[in-house]
């Protein structure tokens, strides 16, 4: 698996998959970036990577003109990661503001990161984006409306630039990860409001797996699954990817 020559972004590239991401890029040849929203956050990233080769930047996905100065440097491959699992709570507990916030950072946030990122790739004649989805697209948990809506609304948003733009060397996948063990599994456990806040830590995935996973998406061994909405426990994508079965 090589992206030698490629650039990559990824959004939310500090901590969890993002960060898990940012390695697995690089260590297939690729010159990675990636977003954090402090510069305590890049930091720290930085420390983690230790010797491994990638250049943050400092830009809150909500910050259009920021977003848009990163993205303007022009990527093959875009990794929209950064999300927020808040407001967690049922319909009549959490506000309108605090779940217009959620949309605006898992969705609207993501298709201005796209719609920029297309004007450079389109270009170019081609570039691959990888928008990280969730069960939560197509199933409905308790307490996570927000999440679920927003995440619904990327699926819909991976096929449309599919069926608009596939034809000119577009290639966009929607991936769920799976339950990784990351900080926002922190926050999901200390809801105690669904089935999913109930799950061991221990029967977490690292967040090596879906990283592998997604670099693997950025190489053309994937351009037949382009503009599918794919799942990190799928057998034949875990075998693609090297991953091994699972139990």
């Amino acid at each position: 698996m090589t992206l030698s020559g490629k650039t990559a972004l990824v959004t939310g590239g500090n901590r969890g998959i993002g960060l898990a991401t940012v390695r697995a890029l690089a260590q297939a040849g690729a010159e990675v970036h990636f977003t954090a929203r402090s510069a305590a956050n890049l930091a720290a990233a930085q420390r983690d990577l230790g010797d491994i080769p990638a250049t943050g930047h400092l830009a809150n996905m909500t910050d259009r003109i920021a977003m848009a100065t990163v993205l303007d440097l022009g990527f093959d491959i875009l990794v929209n990661n950064a999300a927020v699992i808040a407001p967690i709570g049922r319909i009549l507990d959490v506000s309108a503001e605090d779940w217009a916030t959620s949309i605006d950072t898992n969705l609207t946030s993501a298709f201005h990161a796209t719609q920029r990122a297309l004007t450079h790739m389109v270009a170019r004649g081609g570039g691959t984006i990888v928008n990280i989805s969730s069960g939560a697209a197509h199933r409905p948990q308790e307490g996570w409306s927000a999440y679920c809506a927003g995440k619904a609304g990327l699926a819909m948003l991976t096929r449309s630039v599919h069926l608009e733009y596939g034809h000119q060397g577009i290639r966009i996948f929607g991936f769920a990860p799976g339950v990784v063990d990351t900080d926002m599994q922190v926050s999901i456990r200390a809801s105690g409001i669904n089935p999913v806040s109930r799950l061991p830590r221990e029967s977490l995935a690292p967040p090596q797996e879906p990283a592998q996973a997604i670099a693997w998406l950025c190489t053309a061994a994937a351009d037949p699954l382009a503009g599918q909405e794919l799942d990190v426990r799928s057998p034949e994508l875990r075998a693609a990817a090297g991953l091994p079965p699972l139990p």
